[in-house]
């Protein structure tokens, strides 16, 4: 058998069917290889255990304590009988129950002065923590009390993820039954790296994250394996990089006196450093003879729009035409708008009045009419269109360009590979690509998740734009807070501007949201409705205001009727899904309140609050909440009402999510592969990492002379994970 499938063998092998298959369907864990890789979460240690004084409600833990105490009660005229244990650790106590005939064998076994390891789920009864019928491992061995005590002295317990079907001690077992397989790991590294960094083998580092004998140990063994996810995952973004600047593309060069110059010539403003310099970023690589790759990150309202535009204009100069991606037709509209306001008649090439130079920009969505459809297929096959707007409709069969140049997709994570792919391959050769966000994604993120794309970062707001003030409001606690919060939308109004009014969701009988977290469980309200709340704002708090609904399942034209006439100011207060969350641009709407601002997350309410304050007057955002005050969803939105800073919302959110969601989980169900790394904490790692991931791919590209870390790499990028990477 050759190293590589030694660790691919399935776990019924070793272990048996039945603990192969618990493991598979509540551990995700198939392979001895995937035994090997489920790290211990902590480790226990004689005298500095588990506190049990900081125990979490409602999850599975693992302690180690000692009896203190253990006493039968009977109950039901002497029927039934409980048993409950108080356990201690030198933090705090713990009580554990257990009824029925199950009493028994703890009673005999949970003699007080007994040490054991106790796993359970976390429940309140009778407003104290407890556990009920908690498995337990006696940690005597046999021996007497002195030697067992020793042999616990020097010894560090692992603690794994455990589930309720198996604990993290038959974990233990089971990673006992498999550990001395470690040997015949592959080692990705290159002997000449890892000997450069003075870091342990592979197999050596699996030893030592299992059966660590000291803390420098796993110290030693962790920094190996974040190694090996930081490298292989550079590496892999670092051929991917490497094979598109093998990709021909057509050099895209502004001409002198084109639309670029006369469009630039009318504009009222002058455009910030940031964008100027971001767009001499932009015009290098369009110059060049290989496809840009590259991520526009800028804080809502930036001024990305402009930037993109003119890398469209530069490209309509030089002879291509330009396709901008937008996740949604309301957004698709709103750009077509704001870009044919910004270009005047310079949006209107081939027309009466238009300006000579000009070019046509024209809109494609999937609820056209037919014969404005084909009118726009047109322009687009025969190049009279320069510049096309539209939603997903562009990716058609149906749709042909003269000469694609430039793709630029907006907010990305809403966009597939398969859909960036669909419509770069209606190029003659491979478009230039550039990808927008306005989700900002700390550095290190950008370098593990978007590392094939180069960045460009735009921090500074163009003049005139307004301070946005936020703050949280505790319906709950202090209802005459929100009573204040209504006031103020009435106060906006009455001083000549417009405000929003967000809900999660529309109310139209549509299915209720999945209860999902513990803090849902506590509050069995459903999320506020669109529909009823502009109903009972109308009819009250904001009665005599003219108030309307926006949402995604209304038919398109009255989406965008509705659109036109807030933008118009013929509507006072919009209330609306998070349909408004990007793109929409209304510089009279000064005032936000999102209701039930608990259900969104961090940076979807950065967007969202970024919908106000576009004007010359203040902006105001209101977070309504139940949330008593000490949940963690509390300080999310004090964390969001703090600042304004896309870059640390975004820091403050992943750290509270983790990097499982970034890498994949929750958008692809592709498990993260991240299982050490953080890519907050490791920042140094992700980068010499990708440092040493470049010059490995750039002097062999196909990894001939490393076959170990080939393999490694079809492990990591199963045909699935690689379309997430792409995804971005």
């Amino acid at each position: 058998m050759d190293r590589v499938s030694a660790l691919d063998e399935p776990l019924k092998k070793t272990l048996g069917a039945a603990t192969a298959k618990v493991m598979a369907e509540h551990l995700d864990l198939h392979t001895l290889g995937d035994l090997l890789h489920h790290y211990p979460r902590r480790y226990a240690e004689r005298g500095e255990l588990t506190s049990l004084s900081e125990l979490p409600l409602d999850e599975h833990v693992t302690v180690v304590a000692q009896v203190a105490d253990a006493r039968i009660h009977t109950f039901n005229q002497g029927r039934g009988r409980r048993l409950e244990v108080t356990i201690t650790d030198g933090s705090g106590r713990l009580q554990l129950v257990f009824f029925g005939k199950g009493v028994h064998k703890p009673h005999k076994d949970l003699l007080p002065g007994t040490r054991a390891m106790f796993a359970g789920k976390v429940s309140v009864f009778n407003r104290k923590l407890q556990l009920s019928h908690p498995a337990y491992e006696p940690l005597s061995g046999g021996a007497s009390a002195a030697d067992a005590v020793d042999a616990f002295a020097n010894q560090l317990i692992p603690i794994y993820p455990a589930c309720k079907q198996l604990e993290s001690w038959k974990i233990s077992k089971a990673i006992d039954a498999v550990l001395d397989r470690a040997a015949e790991a592959v080692d990705p590294l290159p002997p000449a790296l890892r000997e450069g960094r003075g870091m342990a083998t592979l197999p050596d580092a699996l030893r030592k994250i299992h059966r660590p004998r000291t803390k420098a140990d796993i110290e030693a063994a962790r920094e190996r394996l974040k190694w090996d996810e930081a490298f292989v995952l550079q590496v892999a973004l670092a051929r991917r990089r490497y094979a598109d600047t093998q990709l021909p593309a057509v050099a895209r060069r502004p001409v002198p006196g084109g639309l670029l110059d006369a469009f630039d010539a009318e504009l009222p403003f002058t455009l910030t450093e940031g964008q100027q310099s971001v767009s001499k970023e932009i015009f290098d690589d369009l110059a060049t003879e290989h496809p840009m790759h590259r991520l526009l990150q800028g804080e809502v309202g930036s001024g990305k729009t402009m930037v993109a535009l003119r890398a469209m204009l530069a490209v309509v100069d030089a002879g291509g035409q330009a396709a901008m991606l937008a996740p949604t037709e309301v957004l698709a509209q709103q750009h077509h708008r704001s870009i044919t306001e910004m270009m005047g008649e310079l949006a209107e090439g081939g027309m009466l009045g238009g300006a000579e130079q000009g070019t046509k920009v024209v809109l494609l969505t999937g609820s056209m009419g037919a014969a404005a459809r084909r009118h726009a297929l047109l322009d687009l096959v025969t190049g009279e269109a320069g510049i096309v707007i539209g939603t997903h409709a562009l990716i058609e069969d149906k749709v042909r360009f003269h000469d694609l140049g430039l793709v630029v997709v907006d907010e990305q994570h809403r966009f597939g590979v398969e859909q960036r792919d669909a419509l770069r391959s209606k190029g003659k050769q491979p478009p230039h690509l550039l990808v927008m966000t306005a989700t900002p994604i700390p550095r290190t993120v950008a370098m593990t998740v978007f590392g094939d794309l180069e960045t460009s970062v735009l921090d500074q707001l163009p003049a005139g734009r307004s301070p946005i003030a936020s703050h949280v409001v505790p319906a709950a606690d202090k209802p005459h807070f929100l009573s204040r919060a209504w006031e103020r939308v009435r106060e906006e109004v009455e001083g000549g501007h417009q405000a929003y009014v967000v809900c999660p969701r529309i109310g139209d009988d549509e299915e209720q949201p999945k209860k999902k977290t513990a803090e849902d469980e506590a509050e069995k309200r459903p999320p506020l409705a669109v529909l009823e709340c502009a109903d009972q704002l109308a009819k009250g708090p904001l009665s005599g205001l003219r108030v309307e609904v926006l949402h995604g399942r209304m038919a398109p034209d009255d989406k965008d009727d509705v659109m036109r006439r807030f933008s118009a100011g013929d509507v006072d207060v919009l209330v609306a899904t998070t349909v408004i969350e990007v793109g929409v641009n209304v510089p009279n709407a000064t005032a936000m309140v999102i209701m039930d601002a608990d259900r969104f997350g961090v940076s979807q309410l950065h967007q969202l609050r970024g919908r106000v304050g576009r004007g010359s007057a203040p902006g105001l955002c209101l977070l309504v909440t139940e949330m008593p005050e000490a949940s963690p969803a509390r300080q999310r939105l004090a964390a969001v009402a703090s600042t304004l800073d896309g870059f640390e919302l975004s820091r403050i959110d992943l750290e509270q999510r983790r990097e499982g969601d970034v890498l994949g989980q929750a958008q692809s169900g592709v498990r993260s592969s991240l299982r050490m790394l953080t890519v907050i904490e490791d920042e140094e790692v992700i980068a010499a990492a990708r440092e040493e991931a470049v010059a490995i791919v750039g002097a062999d590209p196909d990894l001939e002379r490393l076959p170990e870390l080939r393999t490694a790499l079809d492990a990591l990028l199963d045909k699935e994970r690689e379309q997430y990477l792409d995804k971005g």
